[in-house]
């Protein structure tokens, strides 16, 4: 039998304590299993409060790292500012206003919005982002491929997600 997934009442505390609303593909496939991908998957319930925080912020710090150490800054941000401080609350203003990220494996995440199914799964690695599943069932087939072969997988194509499908185009 496989593992069961988390509970109604358990999703519902996490989503509150996280200040995370999940898309009801992503809730009804953490009912099912827990964690996703089995035995090398993140678990809500048993990572500590640091690590998921840790998770939640790694898209956030790693765009901040790129913006300190390898020039990143968009016109559209606005002149850059000469303060490290004033870097980090001005990108912290652009993530703000981004969708949140749903930390679902390693650098995989799920944008919460919009809410509703069919949102893309993003790889996130500091500013270097790609589609790495059309969607939650694309995403779960491409991972289970050794390696990333996606040999005689169809290509992502990917529902417009603000911000982070323009930063996907950008690295492209």
């Amino acid at each position: 039998m496989g593992v069961l997934g988390y509970s109604q009442a358990e999703l519902h505390e996490i989503q509150s304590k996280w200040k995370l609303r999940f898309p009801p593909d992503l809730v009804e496939l953490m009912r099912k299993q827990r964690p996703i991908l089995g035995s090398r998957g993140f678990d809500w319930l048993t990572a500590t409060d640091v690590e998921i925080q840790r998770k939640l912020d790694r898209p956030y710090e790693g765009f901040l790292f790129d913006v300190r150490k390898n020039d990143l800054w968009w016109p559209e941000w606005g002149e850059k500012p000469q303060s490290d401080a004033a870097q980090a609350a001005r990108l912290m203003e652009v993530f703000a206003e981004a969708p949140k990220l749903i930390p679902l494996n390693a650098n995989r995440y799920l944008p919460e919005s919009p809410m509703e199914r069919g949102n893309p799964v993003f790889s996130v690695q500091q500013s270097d982002v790609i589609y790495y599943g059309s969607n939650l069932s694309d995403w779960l087939t491409r991972e289970a491929r050794q390696f990333g072969d996606w040999t005689g997988l169809p290509a992502i194509t990917a529902k417009e997600i603000p911000f982070w499908s323009e930063v996907v185009r950008r690295n492209e």
